[in-house]
């Protein structure tokens, strides 16, 4: 698979796998496929992989190092800190330690190669959060850092204590708030790792009404597929299907090569518990669309879609 590179060194694949829904989030898991998916992608070329502690509170990282752990030194693994149980911010020195050293227990490894503040911590500075992480840096225990879900002024706060390498933001067709960041990553050499780069389900060809999903599926909460936005969103998917099926690919496969147009540094991560579906979104790193195929999506979704989702 074609690599980009995050930040001043970290190189990955274009389409990288975001873990969260073999944990949380998106219906029943089953770990068996959950597990065998991770392989999959890997065996495609996927050797960037990404997970937080929130993704079951540690079950989401054992795992995915569960899965990689035959291929450890062949991939980049990503992982998350900042909440708490109740999904309150939590980025104090002391919170950040303990989390990190779970987090290695967790995955089964020495070092991680990624390492976010999964969001914004209004009570303490992002200098001194960075400087915490910086404290694993030099110890050797974590490779690059990262910030999730914040703003350009904590991204430069951030850059001036250590290089920050990656920013993952919410970044879809339905999506399109992070590409106001794009000026200022490009000006300090961030990498842009989207993740829900499908819209939380919603561009993956298999849109259901929320009434389908479980109480606890995170849908319930998406702004996408509350009543007065899911018909028309809905046909919106299917003028973008129209476009995929001209070319002979999935809506998936449209949304993906989409995204990787967009900019040489974006790496969308999408996640899938099924290992046929993974096939199908690594394909789309080979897809190079048309500047007419992106026009005529630009047309259709030109500043995204209302609804937003959560935090991920």
């Amino acid at each position: 698979m074609h690599q980009r590179t995050l930040g001043q060194g970290l190189t990955v694949s274009a389409i990288g796998y975001g873990a969260m829904g073999t944990a949380i989030g998106y219906g029943p898991t089953d770990d068996a496929e959950s597990i065998s998916a991770v392989r999959r992608a890997h065996e495609l070329g996927v050797t960037h992989f990404d997970t937080a502690e929130m993704y079951g509170w540690g079950t989401g990282e054992r795992l995915l190092g569960t899965a990689l752990a035959p291929v450890r030194d062949e991939v980049t693994i990503a992982t998350k800190f900042g909440f708490t149980p109740r999904f309150a911010p939590n980025s104090h020195p002391e919170h950040i330690r303990e989390v990190v050293e779970t987090s290695l227990r967790n995955l089964g490894v020495d070092s991680i190669d990624l390492l976010y503040q999964h969001t914004h911590d209004p009570s303490v500075p992002v200098e001194e959060v960075v400087g915490t992480m910086q404290e694993y840096v030099t110890a050797g225990k974590v490779r690059y850092l990262g910030l999730s879900n914040t703003s350009v002024e904590n991204l430069r706060r951030a850059h001036a204590v250590h290089p920050i390498s990656a920013l993952q933001a919410e970044y879809s067709l339905f999506a399109r708030e992070a590409e106001s960041l794009l000026p200022v990553l490009t000006e300090l050499g961030i990498g842009l790792v989207a993740y829900s780069p499908l819209a939380r389900g919603f561009l993956s060809g298999a849109v259901r009404p929320r009434s389908e999903y479980a109480d606890d599926d995170f849908r319930q909460h998406v702004g996408w597929w509350a009543p007065e936005n899911y018909d028309d969103n809905v046909h919106v998917v299917a003028e973008l299907t129209a476009i995929a099926s001209e070319r002979g690919i999935t809506l998936a496969q449209l949304a993906l090569a989409w995204l990787l147009a967009q900019h040489e540094t974006v790496v969308p991560i999408p996640g899938s518990r099924n290992p046929g579906r993974v096939e199908q979104n690594v394909a789309a790193a080979d897809i190079v669309l048309t500047d007419v195929e992106l026009a005529r999506i630009d047309a259709l979704v030109p500043a995204g879609r209302p609804g937003r989702g959560a935090i991920a």
